[in-house]
């Protein structure tokens, strides 16, 4: 199994008696005796492929145990089926399986005459952890895992091209339904509808942001009505078996750019097909942002919007991009010692700038409450990258003619 294998190469670079441990998320009470949709974490997720709450693994190069819920016939007529102590070694591949409630009566011989490997996480299961490993030392582990996560294998970027086409179609569908008239919540509802119909899940809560509201950066209230003439704002996007897409795309709610939107507009894709064009292995991290902030800057110079002193943060205060897998804002330094790191095949990125221009009474009124965003998901690939979310309308001409085949 894949997770085996990833536990074998992180095991090859720890210690020779490392003994690693993982946990996953118990599940959490969204009010009364209802519970948030579970998750497992991601970790956990991708050493285990085990996705039920309240678990741990232990593994070492001896051996590999996890510790788990036990089947339960009264919860389970409530709550479904669970994996059980009796076959998780078969289903898991793992040498032994406990009942979760033996943790603290295994754990200490396991950990005995071991290098412990084991990063706290706030939540109810890491303080039982924690609790039985007092006065025992632990390494981080983080630095490791995350990093092997940071480079995808063909499993797993397929699993990310999966979820970017269904993220695809979604805002496809999206620009097409968009009217002057209609709530936000109206044009969310056909990321749940599509989403749910593909077995994906949201990758986080999504951003449909009209007008003004695009001009904040992580709108999530999704509540107000379209206007005539207002630019609406997509960030959404769907994962699948964990594994996440994330999109933006900004685009006139009446199927026409404005002259002024036009020209923001343009800027912002200028910048981020430069940025994209750049990501190749052995270029820099950083590459993308200097690209971006240098075309953006010169964009609104020439416009007027911005002084050759003035602040571009007033206008683009957030990072072109981050790395992208089992958390949308995934795991994976930016820095190796003291220099920036460079691209590696198995890299995916977003590459994402933004223009978001508030009322003011020092700029145009021609421009106010414009927020733009365009936003894909890359692949470094051997010989340059791959846009996973290229089939999504975003020149001028492509969104206009999407929008008019409604």
């Amino acid at each position: 199994m894949i997770h085996q294998i990833r536990q074998k190469k992180l095991l090859s670079q720890l210690a020779k008696n490392a003994l690693v441990i993982v946990s996953t998320n118990p599940e959490q009470y969204r009010n009364g005796d209802v519970h948030y949709p579970f998750r497992p974490h991601s970790d956990f997720w991708y050493l285990t492929g085990f996705t039920e709450p309240e678990a741990i693994a232990v593994f070492s190069k001896e051996s590999y145990t996890i510790f788990l819920r036990d089947q339960d016939p009264r919860r389970e007529i409530w709550d479904g089926e669970r994996l059980g102590v009796a076959n998780a070694p078969q289903a898991l591949n793992a040498d032994y399986a406990y009942p979760i409630s033996e943790l603290k009566t295994q754990l200490p011989q396991l950990i005995a005459n071991t290098t412990l490997y084991y990063d706290f996480k706030p939540c109810a299961l890491d303080d039982d952890i924690m609790a039985y490993l007092t006065t025992t030392k632990t390494q981080s582990l983080n630095e490791y895992l995350h990093e092997m996560r940071l480079i995808k294998d063909t499993n797993e970027i397929a699993l990310m091209q999966k979820a970017a086409d269904i993220s695809t179609q979604a805002h496809q569908l999206a620009m097409q339904q968009s009217k002057a008239g209609a709530f936000e919540y109206e044009i969310a509802s056909i990321f749940d509808a599509n989403f749910r119909k593909n077995n994906a899940e949201h990758a986080y809560t999504p951003i449909v942001a009209g007008g003004k509201n695009a001009c904040i950066l992580h709108y999530i209230k999704n509540d107000q009505v379209l206007n005539e003439g207002d630019l609406l704002l997509i960030d959404a996007g769907c994962e699948v078996a964990g594994y996440a897409a994330d999109i933006t795309r900004t685009f006139p709610v009446n199927g026409t750019f404005s002259q002024a939107q036009r020209q923001i507009y343009q800027i912002v894709l200028d910048a981020q097909l430069a940025a994209i064009e750049c990501i190749k292995p052995g270029e820099t991290v950083t590459k993308p942002h200097q690209i971006t902030t240098k075309i953006i800057r010169q964009g609104l110079i020439a416009l007027g919007i911005l002084q050759t002193d003035g602040d571009l943060a007033q206008f683009y205060m957030h990072g072109t991009g981050h790395w992208l897998g089992l958390d949308v804002h995934d795991v994976g330094r930016y820095k190796q010692g003291e220099q920036h790191r460079q691209y590696q095949a198995g890299m995916v990125t977003t590459v994402e700038p933004g223009i978001y221009i508030r009322k003011d009474d020092k700029i145009n009124p021609i421009y106010w409450n414009i927020g733009v965003r365009i936003e894909d998901d890359i692949l470094v690939t051997e010989n340059g990258n791959r846009v996973l979310t290229k089939n999504l309308a975003k020149t001028i001409d492509e969104i206009e003619l999407l929008m008019r085949k409604k």
